[in-house]
């Protein structure tokens, strides 16, 4: 066996990052400074992300760009990144004694910086106010960090098909070559929709502290909320503006991008942004029908609780404006079915992807038209680009393992003495990052009964289904620590 991986390039890689969570913790503190709350939580977990950074940044300085990146690198930075700061997360709440537990202190940590949204909290609004915002913190980290992942790291290095998904022929010439201008103006873009999801927030009665924690959740498609009963207690105008900024967060960032450009031409030729609001109208208009005529709701109200959760569950937020379980039971099937979706590529949201969805589809689609006509040759098309045999292969592969990955952890979780529809439901709600499921787990409950080593197990689906399965699940095969 020979050198592992770059030492010189991984560790400095992983200790700036830290540096990013040290500066979130010590932003923290002025919270804790603003509503005359401990400060300690967040400077003793600011001096330990700083020192394990600066130990890693220490180690030996690298001499190489982020573009001399291999994709072993990369599985190990982001894997290792997404890990420390999880581990280091749940510090503030173990420390204030918020969460009682290193688990139930680490599953918090995980659903939050990996966007998930899943509690074992069972009263969230006794919580210190700095603590409710740090919570809502992870998902706005957690989520700038994903679109960076999946739109400058892995089209860069050929991981997973991105560079299909995410850059299309010239978008390297429209958004700049460099990495980090890349990254920058990505950054601008997720940042102004938090500052104007919470202008109209505040606009609707509701206090600057909430829409700030309410604008991370929505535009990370976290689903954190300060409040125990997430969205349902707010106004119609606030869910709506919620369902809204839910809705432009599932969309591929690449895509807001072309819109601050003006360049309509590129949203309206882009495949998986059609296919995402047509999945989404379908859905929702057969909910709302549903509600209006199976439980005799207002229209207006069908329509709202429909199309609210129909848009939370697609773009893996979250949040609730309603008990979906108490709506028919072909309603909540449809929510369950609908968590295997997710939103499109590019996004904060998890799950599948619109984009796997459509190329499966398109196979479909093809595999009937070459029973047809045998001899004919049809190359499979996404956004006017051709899915060459090996994008196709990857693609579809990683459906399969999803599904095997997601039937192997329902059972894995039923032999651990939880009920078929709560085990099923947690599994995928915590691989697509979504919070809520069905049974015991549903959207006025939590997570909190589940034994501990449930919850290890589902914070490890919430990793491995937020860095799309491979760039973590291949650090367990030991080919891959072999030069």
């Amino acid at each position: 066996m020979g050198k592992i991986f770059n030492l010189r390039l991984n560790f400095p890689i992983v200790g700036k990052s830290l540096f990013i969570l040290t500066a979130a913790l010590f932003a923290t503190t002025f919270i804790a400074f603003l509503f005359s709350e401990p400060v300690k939580p967040f400077i003793i977990s600011g001096f330990v992300a700083f020192l394990f950074g600066l130990l890693m940044y220490i180690f030996k300085r690298p001499s190489h760009e982020i573009e001399s990146l291999t994709k072993k690198d990369a599985s190990i930075i982001v894997s290792f990144s997404w890990i420390f700061f999880s581990l280091i997360g749940a510090l503030p709440y173990i420390i204030s004694q918020s969460i009682p537990g290193f688990i139930n202190a680490f599953f918090e940590s995980v659903s939050g910086f990996t966007t998930t949204g899943a509690s074992i909290l069972t009263d969230i609004e006794i919580l210190p106010k700095s603590i409710l915002f740090w919570r809502s913190l992870t998902h706005w980290i957690g989520g700038i960090g994903i679109i960076v992942l999946v739109i400058v790291i892995m089209p860069s290095l050929n991981m997973g098909s991105y560079n299909l998904f995410t850059y299309e022929s010239s978008v390297q010439e429209k958004i700049q070559p460099k990495i980090k201008a890349v990254g920058r103006r990505l950054m601008l873009i997720y940042f102004l929709l938090t500052i104007t999801e919470i202008f109209f927030l505040v606009l609707g009665n509701m206090s600057l502290f909430e829409s700030v924690c309410h604008a991370f959740g929505t535009v990370a498609t976290g689903g954190f909320s300060p409040k125990n009963t997430s969205i349902a207690g707010y106004s119609p105008y606030i869910q709506y503006v919620v369902m809204i900024f839910m809705l432009l967060a599932g969309v591929n960032f690449v895509l807001h991008y072309y819109f601050f450009k003006r360049d309509f031409k590129k949203i309206k030729e882009n495949e998986e942004l059609k296919f995402y609001l047509f999945v989404v109208m379908v859905i929702g208009i057969i909910l709302t029908l549903s509600l209006y005529f199976k439980m005799n709701k207002p229209f207006e109200e069908s329509f709202r609780e429909a199309f609210f959760q129909i848009i939370s569950i697609v773009t893996c937020t979250g949040f609730a404006s309603a008990d979906y379980l108490m709506w028919p039971s072909f309603a909540w099937t449809i929510i369950f079915l609908a968590m295997f979706l997710g939103g499109s590529t590019g996004s904060t949201a998890g799950g599948i992807k619109m984009a796997r969805h459509l190329v499966l589809l398109k196979n479909i689609k093809r595999f009937f038209l070459q029973l047809q006509s045998p001899n004919a040759i049809k190359n499979l098309k996404l956004n006017n680009n051709i899915v060459s045999d090996e994008n196709n292969r990857t693609i579809l592969s990683f459906i399969v393992l999803y599904f095997l990955i997601f039937a192997f952890g329902s059972i894995l979780l039923v032999t651990f003495g939880v009920d078929g529809k709560s085990a099923s439901s947690a599994v995928a709600t915590c691989m697509a990052g979504i919070g809520p499921g069905l049974g015991t787990v549903g959207p006025v409950s939590n997570f909190a009964h589940l034994p501990d080593i449930v919850k290890i197990i589902l914070s490890f689906l919430m990793l491995i289904g937020r860095l799309e399965i491979y760039t973590l699940l291949i650090l367990f095969f030991p080919s891959f620590w072999k030069n």
